[in-house]
């Protein structure tokens, strides 16, 4: 019997501006950036507000849609190497997220975590969530946050800053392509 959370039946967002807020969000963490650039975080705030509702929940799905591809290449990887993928990814992407109190308040660390858990058992993250209500204002940051940390960790996997970028920019040009 099929989940209504099969990735077959989910949007799949705006998966560009996703990525493209990530990776500017990496490229800071990589330059050794402390804290937020004003100037980015603004033309950030900007690009979010140029949205409208519908681009936002369209970004939202997008940053779904990153945390599945992304989850889906690293439990090929784990199982390639005979590993789980939740036992090897999700506590440590658990335990920055503690370490983060500002981002990641501790009532919404259930919530990034079951993103990770459903992608990682082959569920889209977006219609797990949907279970639950919409999203709410709190959830935007970490959501985020949880994103940009799940593409480093594959990066440092990958032991290239740029691989997860890629791998996404390689799925949707061959997505294209077909």
């Amino acid at each position: 019997m099929p989940s209504p959370c099969d990735p077959k039946y989910a949007p799949v967002g705006d998966v560009g501006a996703a990525l493209m807020m990530i990776d500017s969000r990496l490229k800071a963490v990589y330059d050794n950036k402390t804290g937020t650039d004003p100037e980015q975080q603004q033309m950030v705030d900007q690009f979010a507000a140029s949205l409208g509702p519908t681009g936002i929940d369209a970004l939202l799905d997008g940053a779904c849609t990153l945390i599945f591809m992304l989850m889906r290449w690293l439990r090929l990887a784990c199982e390639d190497h005979g590993k789980d993928v939740i036992e090897y990814s999700v506590p440590p992407l658990v335990a920055t997220m503690r370490m983060m109190p500002k981002t990641f308040r501790p009532e919404v660390i259930p919530t990034m975590t079951g993103l990770l858990v459903a992608a990682a058992t082959d569920l889209s993250p977006n219609l797990w969530r949907a279970q639950y209500g919409r999203w709410t204002e709190a959830e935007m940051n970490p959501l985020e946050a949880t994103t940009v940390l799940l593409a480093e960790h594959v990066n440092r996997i990958a032991d290239d800053h740029d691989f997860a970028t890629r791998l996404i920019t390689e799925a949707l040009s061959s997505s294209d392509e077909d």
